[in-house]
């Protein structure tokens, strides 16, 4: 299978389709959190009062980044040119479902994405957990096999192993999980070449 042939793509978001702008080591002291701790997952695994607390300062804070987002370089052509063909697109994040809307809407891209193919972090298990991504190949009615998982980070990458789905790193210049990629593109620009 050569990415021409993929007609179901789903991408991460932060980082993937916008600018990375997240400071993780300062939301974890602000919500004291060992800097070695997963964020989502440390906040899981507390007592239902303070993980309400935590995730909600999380959700106000990640709001002010998604209204501020800035597209990756290529992301918009990308996604627009995938529209077009008539592919099936979907964001998997481990950002809040509404928080995803709000970015696609600052970049451009909320007319790319049918709303229910925006699964955010209270829709699946969040990444690298595959749930979301054998959610959609469900709702579109596919095999994981025959879609895409586009990210930044080796969570993505994970989930997209775990799922049976192809991978494509973007937006890491040099590949530090050559065993979890499929495909490395250096941005979404390199990324929409390799499609045309």
């Amino acid at each position: 299978m050569t990415l021409k042939d993929v007609k179901h793509w789903v991408f991460d978001m932060d980082g993937t389709l916008t600018l990375a702008v997240h400071d993780f080591a300062a939301i974890r002291v602000a919500l004291a959190i060992a800097p070695e701790d997963d964020i989502l997952t440390h906040l899981n695994g507390l007592p239902a009062d303070e993980a309400a607390a935590k995730h909600a300062w999380l959700l106000e804070h990640e709001r002010e980044l998604a209204l501020a987002s800035t597209a990756a370089p290529g992301a918009v052509e990308l996604v627009r040119e995938l529209a077009a063909r008539g592919y099936r697109l979907g964001v998997l994040t481990r950002n809040a479902q509404e928080l995803a809307y709000i970015t696609l809407k600052a970049i451009g891209l909320d007319e790319c994405f049918a709303p229910q193919d925006v699964l955010g972090r209270e829709n699946a298990a969040h990444k690298p957990d595959p749930d979301g991504l054998l959610k959609l190949a469900k709702a579109w009615q596919v095999q994981p096999s025959s879609m895409v998982m586009v990210g930044d980070y080796r969570f993505d990458l994970e989930c997209g192993r775990a799922a049976g789905s192809q991978t494509v790193l973007v937006n890491v210049p040099d590949n530090p999980w050559p065993e979890l990629t499929d495909w490395h593109a250096k941005d979404c620009r390199d990324l929409h070449r390799l499609v045309k």
